[in-house]
């Protein structure tokens, strides 16, 4: 199978060029630095122990900022280098208040790419994020004898049907790991049969907190906002947009002031959903580039990264994207952090154990259609609750000691 799999790998690496084009034209890429996909660095190693993240997207990265800032007070490590495949996830890195911190885009896996990448960087500890498992990397980290541990191991149903389609193969990359952190008990179940050896189940990164704040909302649109009924809709993808703009026509015609706050997944898309919205007949207006908002304004779009705390400040009602389609939902312990209720679609696999906790604190709704949704909407619009502040610190004393048992067990092989 890895025979198979460095042919495929190689085909990518000679299809790149017309590849990272498409996306660059999809704004999906920086042009400046595409360069680092096959290990032109624009960043230079410093001397001493090298801490390595990697992960995906945003949501990995934000669930280890607090460990990020951990090691930042290190003295062991010098330098931490994090490498991602997105282009959101390097904007969001960037806003990070650290000195040791680089970012590079991680190479396309291919054999010689992944050694040019070892001998540049000489990492002294590995961390893979999540479900970032790349066949060519990890053997290779294996042959220089760099421990490689993966944190907040999530491995979802799907992922494990397609992994079993290859279990011989599954078996021989999951035994490269020395230790896996799983995020949940289904997901350690899964590296159990997947061929991982040393596996723990400390509790999900995603409960601990950076101690540091996060942007802030502009004052015109907090300004704003403080005269109108407001629920927020975050982390939408396509076609949860426009269910939300009809659930926004249906409830303005008894909430006259009502303003529906949308921020997509993806930015990139933000005139996409625009258009979607004034089909429909609503008023929409963009965060950025700041100016007068007006006074009809169905729909505020947010167009920017790392908004979404700002603007969980100030609503009580929150849906979380990605749970309408099939696609396993967002994490909702952000939302939860300000005592949000929060509604969401039936398909949030991928946050299965911390959408039970968060029922049993009954501030999340299910919900199915336009129809349930504005039932529900309007029964919280209409309701004196206050935020349920004692929330935050449950999940905060929960985040606290996950964080330390992970520091813990990743602190033996540094």
């Amino acid at each position: 199978m890895l025979f198979f799999y460095r042919i495929l790998i190689n085909i990518t690496f000679f299809l790149s060029p017309l590849i990272i084009l498409f996306r660059i034209l999809q704004k999906k890429e920086d042009p400046t630095r595409v360069k680092e996909k096959l290990c032109l660095f624009s960043k230079k190693r410093k001397k001493g122990k090298i801490i390595w993240f990697h992960g995906a997207s945003v949501g990995e990265f934000l669930s280890i900022v607090p460990l990020i800032e951990k090691y930042e007070n290190n003295k062991k490590v010098s330098q931490i280098l994090i490498t991602s495949n997105t282009l959101s996830s390097s904007k969001i890195i960037s806003k990070l208040n650290s000195k040791k911190v680089v970012h590079q885009f991680f190479p396309i896996d291919t054999n010689f790419l992944s050694k040019n990448f070892l001998e540049y960087w000489k990492p002294s500890l590995v961390l893979f994020i999540d479900s970032e498992i790349w066949p060519n990397m990890i053997l290779n980290l294996e042959k220089k004898n760099i421990p490689i541990i993966l944190i907040n191991g999530r491995i979802t149903k799907k992922t494990f049907s397609r992994w079993m389609n290859f279990s011989k193969f599954s078996n021989y990359i999951f035994s490269k790991f020395k230790l896996c952190l799983s995020s949940s008990e289904e997901s350690k179940k899964y590296l159990i049969k997947l061929g991982a050896k040393k596996i723990r189940y400390i509790g999900n990164l995603k409960f601990s907190q950076s101690e540091n704040e996060i942007n802030s909302i502009n004052l015109k649109a907090k300004k704003f906002v403080s005269n109108r009924i407001v629920w927020c809709a975050s982390s939408t993808h396509d076609n949860e947009e426009k269910f939300c703009g009809l659930v926004h026509k249906k409830l303005k015609n008894k909430y006259k002031n009502l303003l529906t706050i949308i921020i997509p997944r993806h930015i990139n898309r933000t005139q996409e959903i625009e258009n979607q919205l004034e089909t429909i007949g609503l008023k929409v207006h963009k965060d950025l580039p700041e100016k007068k908002i007006p006074n009809n304004v169905d729909v505020y779009l947010v167009n920017s990264y790392g908004k979404t705390k700002p603007f969980f400040s100030i609503c009580k009602n929150v849906f979380l994207g990605g749970s309408i389609i099939n696609h396993g939902g967002q994490n909702p312990l952000e939302a939860a952090r300000f005592g949000c209720n929060i509604l969401h679609g039936k398909n949030v696999s991928n946050f299965k154990e911390i959408y039970k906790f968060l029922k049993n604190q009954n501030i999340t709704f299910e919900i199915n259609k336009t129809k349930n949704m504005i039932k529900t909407l309007d029964k919280l619009f209409s309701s004196k609750k206050n935020f349920k502040k004692d929330i935050k610190s449950k999940i905060n004393f929960m985040g606290k000691k996950i964080l330390k048992n992970t520091l813990k067990e990743i602190n033996v092989f540094l």
